[in-house]
């Protein structure tokens, strides 16, 4: 946290804002920072003290005093308190209403992100533009549920110009309450695709969670949305304003040509927005990447970057650890894509391998939350494996057994066109224990699945063995 305060942020205020009651007294004093940790409380930060499944945040008050903090909320009178706490009834959505206060009184422009796929990388491609020229704030880590983005926008300070929040859900209602506290300027859907079909039943279902993010969108805001995507095409208009659509199409508004694939080392392009188009260097790989740039272009054109800046901004991107991350050593490439995973993800990972120059091998885990149909959708995966012509296909976990079963049926069926090999384990320490049996000098390695898997310990596996 940088050394500035929180504007208006006094204790007397955070009770108000929360309908708390404030004992102690008020010094006067704006909250440094704002957190949940107590492990991460500094001089004059605010402390949340909530019940959790495994830690009690209210058994560590006293401590936090004890490093300074400004004051507590929380939900249960201390039984040894040296400083002022706020009592509320939950401290968790006491939380959510300070953040939704705070959001109120600061003039900051607010870019919310939302989709099924590659929201965290469209983050980073918006970020990297407009920090051409505005102080950003961005989504850090996985702060993008009911928890993380209050914390976020409680990040916000004088200084920054514009903040790009990263909005995740997997039920209905979750994204009305992220758009009420974040309140966006403008709102960039990526795609839907099939995650969270347990909760939304249907793409459909993800359609209408998804752009509950216009329900408190500013009345003169904007919305950028994929126009290659079919179930986003379908939106016409909101508040009014016809989106602003990209993509590959032409009859997009922010569009690209010439598109040279550099494989695991990026792309140019020429990118059209208006009449005059622009080169670009895209530094990350895969087509996705070059779709999360013109995301940033029609993102950066609406808050009145020059072309240069946004040419500049996609140039400077960073890769972020777990989303298609490229690890190099003196044995073999890496592609480090183990964050998370749903079926468009893993076709497009399973793309992005394919440019590879050298043997290609797949390890691929268990998705979750697919609904009903997750036993095809992993099948469906494995066959796709084949069509993308993976040397070695590596299936993982319960569910990947169908994903197995699917490319198995795939090279069973075309044995002239298709040399490749197949193997599955049952769990994540079975396939640790054998990976250094069957990987070889040179070869590159997409590893992929989703979060709960735990693949982040196959990736330092593969960097150790």
């Amino acid at each position: 946290m940088e050394d500035s305060k929180l504007k208006n942020l006094t204790l007397t205020q955070i009770a108000k804002a929360c309908n708390g009651t404030l004992y102690g007294d008020d010094t006067g004093r704006e909250a440094a920072g704002v957190v949940m940790d107590s492990r991460k409380v500094e001089k004059d930060y605010l402390f949340i003290a909530s019940v959790g499944e495994r830690v009690d945040g209210h058994d560590f008050i006293k401590d936090v005093f004890e490093n300074g903090a400004l004051g507590v909320v929380c939900e249960k009178k201390p039984a040894q308190s040296s400083g002022p706490y706020i009592l509320v009834d939950n401290s968790l959505e006491a939380l959510k209403s300070i953040a939704r206060w705070y959001r109120e009184q600061l003039p900051i422009k607010v870019v919310g992100i939302t989709g099924s796929v590659g929201k965290t990388s469209t983050k980073e491609f918006i970020s990297s533009v407009l920090a051409q020229k505005y102080h950003v704030l961005k989504t850090e880590g996985n702060y993008n549920n009911e928890i993380g983005l209050p914390l976020t926008i409680l990040r916000i300070q004088d200084t920054h110009e514009v903040a790009v929040l990263e909005m995740g859900i997997s039920d209905f209602g979750e994204m009305h309450r992220l758009s009420e506290i974040a309140k966006p300027d403008i709102c960039v859907i990526t795609n839907i695709g099939q995650c969270h079909l347990e909760n939304l039943g249907s793409r459909e279902g993800i359609l209408k969670a998804k752009t509950e993010i216009f329900d408190f969108m500013s009345e003169n805001g904007r919305v950028c949305i994929n126009g290659d995507d079919d179930m986003l095409a379908g939106i016409q208009e909101v508040k009014g304003m016809r989106p602003i659509r990209f993509g590959f199409s032409n009859e997009n508004d922010v569009t690209v040509t010439e598109v040279i694939s550099k494989g695991l080392f990026g792309s140019s392009c020429n990118i059209h927005v208006g009449y005059k188009p622009f080169h670009a260097e895209i530094p990350l790989p895969g087509a996705h990447m070059v779709l999360n740039a013109l995301a940033a272009t029609a993102v950066g054109s609406l808050l009145d970057l020059t072309n240069r800046e946004i040419v500049a901004g996609i140039a400077s991107v960073k890769p972020v650890g777990g989303r298609s991350n490229i690890l190099r050593d003196q044995r073999w490439t890496i592609i480090d894509d183990c964050y998370n995973a749903n079926p468009v993800s893993m076709k497009a990972a399973l793309d992005l391998l394919h440019t590879a120059n050298t043997r290609k091998v797949a390890i691929l885990g268990d998705m979750g939350e697919l609904g009903e149909n997750e036993k095809t959708l992993h099948k469906e995966v494995g066959e796709y494996a084949i069509t993308a012509q993976v040397d070695l296909l590596v299936c993982v976990g319960v569910l990947s057994s169908f994903m197995y079963a699917g490319a198995k049926e795939q090279v069973e069926l075309r044995p002239i066109v298709t040399s490749s090999q197949l193997l599955y384990y049952a769990n994540r320490d079975e396939l640790i224990t054998a990976l250094h049996g069957f990987l070889r000098q040179d070869d590159t390695i997409l590893v992929k699945a989703s979060h709960f898997m735990g693949f982040e310990t196959v990736v330092k596996a593969l960097q150790t063995v």
